[in-house]
């Protein structure tokens, strides 16, 4: 099923899918050759823009939600990718506890769960649900829209200290699909006898975005280099600020500069390719998620006439969380509609594999805006077919199979800098 898509691919995106198509093998080694050095992610999603002139992840996420939004026929694909993860770290597993996020509260969340707890259970792994709320006292049914149940437990350290289980449960491996926005749980800290996945600095309370786009800027010239190309072309330029209090105008003069500097880079880019364009940059909080502290500008005045409601927006995260370093990022346009609808895709990969993606489709936004917002819906894409087998006779930009398969190759992209990132970030290298 491929959604019906209104993009004119035009220009310089037609060039750069020829070079990546025409250089598959070569691609595809090097990311070979990349995965021997450094250990992807257990898991991950992108998203992505696409404008016609360019296509850049504006986005990578440690702890993806969402898997409920695959299509069906993914799932295989997605079983045989958490196999092949899990014997990495355990060949001998035989129990997975996997820790969600508290909002248990919303239904789209929960099938989330459900269906990573189906995806695993197909691996061959006992799979039960441990809570960090200290709400949860004991075995806690939740009912989800399609009459299945959910449990949470009560997570338990063990005698000895060094494992985290829950009652007569002891697992080889605990994964992650909480983002630790709210700070590092203590339950969790120093355990050494068990695989905890991801780990706890890829949380939100220590991970920047910073750090991330820092890491895929190198990997982005070197991938460049091999399919000769600019690598702006992938890449989204970007700043920062840290010391900011949007409540009291603290940081104003940094983030005013900042836009300005970031807005003059992308107007050469912009004249040197011709594009006409109007530059704009995304200013969003450089931790966490969730589509929330993020705002859309064009010019640097924008930054300090901004009204009470625009700066209590911009000052608060998910749990409450004040903002107080933001990354300024080139603001990357969608030119990709479905049904008159401005779409973005979202790539989602386990270990080192594209195991589907869908489309996220908002009809109140704009091709400037964030997207990630109330109101989006999702259109899942059959992406492993189309991502394993481009169609080499299509001329550029005609084929949806040529896209999905560039979409795979840049989500990759964004995946190999989160594994560099989670090196340099790491309190204890010496154990990775």
């Amino acid at each position: 099923m491929v959604p019906h898509l209104v993009t004119a691919l035009n220009g310089p995106l037609l060039d750069l899918e020829k070079k990546i198509l025409t250089a598959t093998p070569a691609i595809e080694r090097w990311f070979r050759l990349e995965w021997q050095e450094h250990t992807p992610p257990f898991y991950c999603s992108v998203d992505l823009r696409n404008a016609g002139f360019k296509l850049a992840p504006v986005d990578t996420n440690l702890f993806p939600g969402g898997f409920n939004n695959l299509s069906p026929e993914m799932l295989p694909l997605a079983v045989q990718s958490a196999m092949a993860a899990i014997e990495k770290y355990c060949p001998d597993a035989k129990n997975l506890l996997m820790i969600p996020e508290g909002h248990t509260r919303n239904t789209f969340y929960l099938q989330n769960v459900a269906r990573l707890m189906q995806i695993f259970r197909q691996t061959g792994l006992n799979v039960r649900l441990g809570s960090l709320s200290p709400d949860v006292k004991k075995p806690t049914p939740i009912e989800l829209p399609d009459g299945s149940t959910l449990t949470l437990e009560p997570l338990e350290r063990s005698a000895n200290g060094r494992r985290v289980g829950l009652k007569n449960f002891d697992p080889c491996t605990i994964l992650l699909n909480n983002d630790l926005s709210s700070g590092l749980p203590s339950i969790l800290e120093n355990i050494h006898e068990q695989n905890l996945l991801p780990p706890l600095h890829a949380g939100w309370a220590v991970r920047r975005k910073t750090n991330h786009f820092a890491a895929y800027d190198e990997v982005v010239k070197k991938f460049a280099k091999l399919i000769d190309v600019d690598p702006w072309m992938l890449n989204p330029f970007f700043m920062k600020c840290d010391g900011i209090d949007f409540n009291d105008h603290t940081g104003e003069e940094c983030l005013a500069a900042n836009v300005d500097t970031l807005l003059a880079k992308m107007r050469k880019k912009y004249k040197e390719y011709g594009i006409k364009e109007k530059p704009f940059v995304v200013v969003k909080a450089n931790a966490g998620t969730y589509g929330m502290g993020i705002m859309t500008v064009h010019d640097a005045a924008e930054v300090k006439d901004l009204n009470r409601k625009q700066r209590n927006k911009m000052a608060v995260l998910k749990d409450g969380l004040e903002v107080t370093d933001v990354i300024i990022q080139e603001g990357v346009p969608t030119f990709e509609h479905i049904n008159e609808s401005v779409a973005e895709p979202v790539v989602y990969m386990i270990d080192r594999y594209v195991v589907g993606g869908f489309y996220r489709v908002h009809a109140d936004r704009g091709n400037h805006e964030n997207l990630n917002a109330p109101g989006a819906h999702f259109v899942p894409l059959a992406f492993a077919h189309q991502h394993a087998l481009p169609d080499y006779q299509a001329k550029p930009g005609t084929a949806a199979p040529n896209r999905f398969y560039i979409y795979g190759v840049v989500a990759r992209l964004a995946l190999l800098a989160a594994s560099l990132e989670m090196e340099k970030t790491d309190p204890n290298p010496e154990v990775y």
